[in-house]
């Protein structure tokens, strides 16, 4: 009689917990993992290939009228296509130094860019760097990818690709030959941004940042900023980069749009 009794209490307690787990599913253990993918799990802290970028061009005369000391200055010359184009600065994702040592980031944050290690970029790549980015003499592309690159998750090649092709997008625009034809003279900072909305669509002003600098009574435009959001690193045209992107200070109002040499 106890043992029957005792089976009927365990059978009662079992459906009991049946019914239980059946009005509450939260309570049940999740299921084992059935995925069979292989792709790497993301690394914590980096940012994913699309998303928000900022792309930095300068206007490398007025860069060099305050660095006069670096090899791309002093190399600087009429002829050279940084005299008349913005030169590529960088491309950069919202992190910094993904998966970089302390050590390099301390050199890198000290300016030590010559010890950094150089960036594995093909033969046509490296070529069109150089021309894109008059900073490559100061080791600007170690700086570059140490700092952003390593955040981008896709090869250097892919990385200063896309960059070099929204530089070069930007000096064959509107935009490229209105600097151009104001070489020596006062541009506004409306020019600019009515420049970038034909050329790029209406509001692409609006996501743009001007930056000047002071070279003694004279205010220099510097370099421009451009947001850029979505596939950046993949087929993105750099309009639709433009245009999904938010809308930013408006930055110097205007300056002078300087000639290459010491003024």
């Amino acid at each position: 009689m106890d043992r029957r009794y005792s089976l009927a209490s365990v059978l009662i307690i079992l459906f009991a917990g049946a019914i239980y787990l059946w009005l509450h599913p939260e309570q049940s253990p999740a299921p084992a993992p059935t995925t069979t993918s292989t792709a790497p799990a993301p690394t914590p802290g980096q940012a994913p290939a699309g998303g928000q970028y900022v792309l930095a061009i300068s206007w490398e005369p007025a860069f060099c009228e305050g660095a006069g000391g670096k090899p791309e200055c002093r190399s600087q010359s009429a002829s050279h296509a940084d005299a008349t184009r913005f030169s590529l600065h960088g491309l950069w994702p919202d992190d910094q130094y993904c998966a970089v040592s302390s050590p390099d980031q301390s050199a890198d944050k000290d300016g030590d860019w010559a010890s950094l290690p150089p960036v594995d970029l093909s033969t046509s790549v490296k070529t069109d760097l150089e021309r894109a980015m008059p900073g490559t003499q100061s080791y600007l592309e170690r700086h570059e990818w140490l700092k952003h690159g390593t955040c981008s998750r896709v090869s250097p090649d892919t990385y200063f690709g896309r960059a070099i092709l929204f530089l070069d997008t930007i000096n064959n625009s509107g935009v490229g030959a209105l600097l151009a034809s104001r070489i020596g003279k006062r541009l506004d900072g409306g020019e600019i941004r009515s420049a970038f909305d034909t050329a790029f669509g209406r509001g692409a002003g609006d996501r743009i940042r001007i930056a000047c600098s002071q070279d003694g009574d004279r205010r220099l435009i510097s370099e421009i900023t451009i947001g850029l959001r979505g596939d950046v690193l993949g087929t993105g045209g750099i309009a639709e980069l433009i245009a999904a992107s938010r809308p930013t200070d408006p930055g110097c109002n205007g300056g002078i749009v300087d000639r290459v040499g010491r003024d």
